[in-house]
Protein backbone atom coordinates (compact mmCIF):
# COMPACT_ATOMS: atom_id res chain seq x y z
CA UNK A 1 0.00 0.00 0.00
CA UNK A 2 1.44 3.24 -0.59
CA UNK A 3 1.82 6.24 1.80
CA UNK A 4 -1.23 7.85 3.27
CA UNK A 5 1.12 11.13 4.14
CA UNK A 6 0.79 14.16 1.74
CA UNK A 7 -2.50 13.39 0.90
CA UNK A 8 -5.26 15.96 1.34
CA UNK A 9 -8.27 15.44 2.13
CA UNK A 10 -9.93 17.58 -0.35
CA UNK A 11 -7.83 16.27 -3.55
CA UNK A 12 -9.11 12.69 -2.16
CA UNK A 13 -12.39 14.05 -2.03
CA UNK A 14 -11.97 15.44 -5.84
CA UNK A 15 -10.94 12.56 -7.43
CA UNK A 16 -13.33 10.09 -5.63
CA UNK A 17 -16.17 12.76 -6.47
CA UNK A 18 -14.47 12.43 -10.14
CA UNK A 19 -14.64 8.69 -10.69
CA UNK A 20 -17.93 8.49 -8.74
CA UNK A 21 -19.66 10.56 -11.42
CA UNK A 22 -17.92 8.44 -13.87
CA UNK A 23 -18.45 4.66 -12.85
CA UNK A 24 -22.06 5.51 -12.15
CA UNK A 25 -23.51 4.36 -15.39
CA UNK A 26 -21.46 1.62 -16.14
CA UNK A 27 -23.31 0.40 -11.99
CA UNK A 28 -26.75 2.04 -12.68
CA UNK A 29 -27.38 1.47 -16.22
CA UNK A 30 -28.09 5.24 -16.40
CA UNK A 31 -26.59 8.60 -14.76
CA UNK A 32 -28.89 9.72 -11.92
CA UNK A 33 -27.94 13.44 -13.00
CA UNK A 34 -26.24 15.24 -15.51
CA UNK A 35 -23.45 12.83 -16.79
CA UNK A 36 -20.70 16.31 -16.37
CA UNK A 37 -21.62 16.70 -13.06
CA UNK A 38 -18.32 18.59 -11.86
CA UNK A 39 -16.80 19.37 -8.40
CA UNK A 40 -17.25 22.77 -8.81
CA UNK A 41 -20.87 22.26 -9.64
CA UNK A 42 -21.60 20.18 -6.60
CA UNK A 43 -23.50 22.05 -3.81
CA UNK A 44 -21.13 23.37 -1.26
CA UNK A 45 -22.54 21.39 1.57
CA UNK A 46 -22.13 17.77 -0.48
CA UNK A 47 -18.38 19.24 -1.13
CA UNK A 48 -18.06 19.78 2.71
CA UNK A 49 -19.39 16.24 3.65
CA UNK A 50 -17.19 14.39 1.12
CA UNK A 51 -13.85 16.38 2.39
CA UNK A 52 -14.65 15.24 5.97
CA UNK A 53 -15.51 11.86 4.55
CA UNK A 54 -12.52 11.84 3.00
CA UNK A 55 -10.42 13.10 6.39
CA UNK A 56 -11.57 10.85 8.44
CA UNK A 57 -10.80 7.66 5.59
CA UNK A 58 -7.31 9.33 5.66
CA UNK A 59 -7.07 9.12 9.37
CA UNK A 60 -8.86 5.42 9.52
CA UNK A 61 -6.27 4.23 6.64
CA UNK A 62 -3.05 5.85 8.53
CA UNK A 63 -4.10 4.64 12.40
CA UNK A 64 -4.72 0.91 10.56
CA UNK A 65 -1.25 1.32 8.48
CA UNK A 66 0.29 2.50 11.81
CA UNK A 67 -1.41 -0.53 14.31
CA UNK A 68 0.53 -2.91 11.43
CA UNK A 69 3.59 -0.86 11.62
CA UNK A 70 3.43 -1.37 15.14
CA UNK A 71 2.83 -5.21 15.14
CA UNK A 72 6.10 -5.42 12.33
CA UNK A 73 8.62 -3.88 15.28
CA UNK A 74 10.61 -7.46 15.43
CA UNK A 75 10.47 -7.93 12.08
CA UNK A 76 12.73 -6.05 9.20
CA UNK A 77 11.25 -3.81 6.90
CA UNK A 78 11.56 -5.27 2.80
CA UNK A 79 15.23 -4.26 2.12
CA UNK A 80 16.74 -3.90 5.45
CA UNK A 81 17.79 -7.49 6.53
CA UNK A 82 20.91 -8.62 7.44
CA UNK A 83 21.85 -11.98 6.07
CA UNK A 84 24.10 -13.86 7.30
CA UNK A 85 25.61 -17.45 6.62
Amino acid sequence: MSTLHNVCAEDLAKIFHHYHEALENDFHGHASRQADFSWEQAPQNERKLMIAAARLTLLELAATSEARQANREYFATPGEADWGC
